[in-house]
């Protein structure tokens, strides 16, 4: 528990003199209250709670933008919304974020080169091997009749892919998620800063072998290239490989087991996707725009008035993408997951603008694969009768664990 001053507030609140007191509603991103039974409805709660824009003297201070129209504004609107600093509480530029964390015109370039690996032609050659793996995974799962969906199955098909297009070893998966896990979820600025460095010096095993011996794989490729008339260099490299392997190893698992959980306990909408298999398309958009995860920030530029809120050089705005498409002014009835909605589904879960999530394609088809498959081998599934899902959220929200029960074909 945080200490208290004399006022009951927690000592390490922050609010600046230019913040009204009106505006300013106390939020913890880390542990907003019913996270434990609906992370994306925790999060809407502040619809009904907070205005549009506000500040929270958590996790350092921040504004935290609640609305789609705002969201769509601000991540397309570089000028005024840096990706200089993007991430709560505010990190110290101890190890550069390409292309994540730069702004055009230089963003581009670094965008290009790792974009490659993610366009539609990749993506359906990848296909192939996403539904070996899966396939690969249902035989084992199938005759249990039981799981731990995280485990068994989520934090293994999407890791899988991603450590082979970057030619790493399959047995370190365990290792890397537990660092990727504490980068996005973890309130404390010295273990992230800390998961940072483990995950740089474990690229330092394996660049320095790409340099020498390169291969066809997605490190080798980034190391070896070059660009504005010159080789990339050692923190370049670094960065877009940690990025690679960093994104690659959480996001497309946590909103796995967000939508596992849904269809776990909707057996309506199963049933309907097993009737109607035209509608796989949409019942993805429409089960990403409901269980959007990320959470995202950027870095005001100038002092400046929006959505009501006084916006100062160096604010942090935090801009949480699933209230995007929970935003009843931008969705109609956005609690209803419906696989007749007009395709696509509103949402922001992979963002807008030059930084849109470049592998959005591929965590599509991996989500796509996973429910065509497993729906053919376990249409029937239950959470398993006395657990209960382990839901978290911070800079990427997520289900820890999500047991869940069948019965078998055999059976």
């Amino acid at each position: 528990m945080a200490d208290l001053t004399e006022s009951g507030t927690p000592s390490d609140w922050h609010v600046p003199a230019h913040v009204p007191p009106e505006l300013v509603v106390d939020f913890d991103m880390f542990a907003p209250p019913g996270v434990e039974e609906d992370v994306q409805l925790a999060w809407r709660r502040l619809h009904d709670i907070a205005p549009d824009v506000f500040w929270t003297p958590r996790n350092g201070g921040h504004w935290i933008a609640t609305r789609a129209e705002d969201i769509e504004t601000i991540q397309i609107d570089y000028d005024r919304f840096s990706h200089r600093n993007h991430v709560i509480p505010m990190q110290p530029r101890h190890f550069p974020s390409l292309p994540l964390g730069v702004d055009p015109p230089r963003h581009g370039p670094y965008r290009k080169l790792i974009a490659r690996a993610f366009l539609p032609k990749e993506v359906d050659r990848l296909e192939r091997t996403v539904r070996q793996v899966a396939l690969g995974l249902l035989d084992k799962l199938e005759p249990r009749g039981e799981c731990e969906f995280m485990e068994d199955f989520a934090r293994v098909l999407p890791v899988t892919v991603i450590l082979g297009l970057l030619g790493l070893p399959q047995e370190d998966r365990p290792r890397l998620i537990q660092l990727a896990e504490m980068i996005v979820r973890t309130p404390g600025l010295e273990r992230r800063l800390d998961a940072q460095a483990k995950i740089r010096e474990y690229l330092g095993e394996w660049i320095p072998r790409r340099l020498a011996d390169p291969g066809d794989d997605l490190i080798s490729y980034v190391v070896t290239s070059e660009f504005d008339g010159r080789a990339i260099n050692e923190d370049e490299m670094y960065s877009l490989c940690s990025i690679l392997l960093v994104g690659g190893l959480d996001t497309v698992a946590s909103m796995m087991g967000f939508i596992c959980k849904f269809l776990a306990e909707h057996p309506e909408h199963r049933r309907q996707l097993a009737d109607e298999p035209q509608l796989m398309r949409n019942a993805v958009e429409e089960l990403i725009r409901r269980h959007g995860v990320s959470n995202t920030a950027r870095y005001v530029t100038h002092d400046f008035e929006f959505g009501g809120a006084p916006l100062k050089e160096g604010d942090l705005i935090q801009i949480p993408n699933s209230l995007f498409g929970l935003d009843e002014r931008k969705v109609a009835d956005p609690l209803r997951v419906d696989f007749h909605r007009d395709f696509p589904s509103p949402h922001a879960a992979f963002g807008n603008g030059v930084h849109t999530c470049p592998g959005a394609i591929l965590a599509r088809r991996e989500i796509k694969v996973f429910l065509e498959e497993w729906l053919k081998r376990i249409p029937d599934f239950q959470v398993k009768p006395g657990t209960k899902p382990v839901l978290v959220t911070g800079r990427v929200s997520s289900v820890v664990r999500l047991e869940l029960s069948w019965t078998p074909t055999a059976a």
